[in-house]
């Protein structure tokens, strides 16, 4: 095997690790235990070698979100295509997107709480959060020739109930009956 292949191997592997140990520190200790040093020390791999993947915390959070937009995309497109109806393919949904926040909440919190440069809704917009959204979009078509507005709504909507539930500020026993209500909600508002 040549040289360059496998330090392109190596390097890739790294870059794993580092995003693989961020994420398991994250979700142990919180965002506020991801430091660089720290991250170095998990690696065994020096701080320079860690500059040289990442230009610090605000580039390894960047990259760790989107590698949970990546999980949450694939996890609503198995729920989509786990139900026949349309209308139990959006409750799926609904229901699988409020798990990955509850089980994930350091995740979560990286793609949606804290301050990155990932764009929503642009040109810029990375694939897989694009994927994420258009999940909720094919979802969503059966019940609205235009489902895009819709799916902001219901996107919007998943996520107030899941920062509300994380902060203790709803009861987590009734998500059921708010995933019903929205869900009987969004498909009964056509728009034609």
């Amino acid at each position: 095997m040549p040289v360059a292949d496998r330090r392109r191997r190596e390097r890739a592997n790294r870059h794993d690790l580092i995003l693989a140990a961020a994420r398991n520190l994250a979700e142990a200790e919180g965002w506020e235990a991801v430091t660089t040093r720290r991250l170095a020390e998990l690696v065994e791999y020096s701080q320079p070698v860690l500059y040289s993947h990442f230009a610090g915390k605000d580039a390894i959070v960047r990259a760790v979100a989107i590698e949970g937009f990546a999980d949450l995309a694939a996890i609503l497109r198995e729920a989509r295509l786990s139900a026949d109806d349309p209308q139990l393919a959006l409750r799926a949904i609904c229901s699988a997107y409020l798990n990955f926040a509850a089980e994930r909440p350091a995740l979560y919190q990286a793609m949606f709480v804290m301050p990155t440069d990932v764009k929503f809704a642009s040109e810029d917009t990375p694939q897989p959060l694009k994927a994420g959204f258009g999940e909720f979009v094919c979802a969503l078509g059966p019940f609205d020739r235009h489902p895009d507005l819709r799916a902001e709504v219901t996107w919007a909507a998943l996520h107030g109930l899941a920062v509300l539930r994380r902060g203790g500020r709803i009861p987590p026993e009734r998500q059921e009956e708010r995933i019903d209500l929205l869900v009987s909600q969004v498909v009964n508002d056509r728009r034609d």
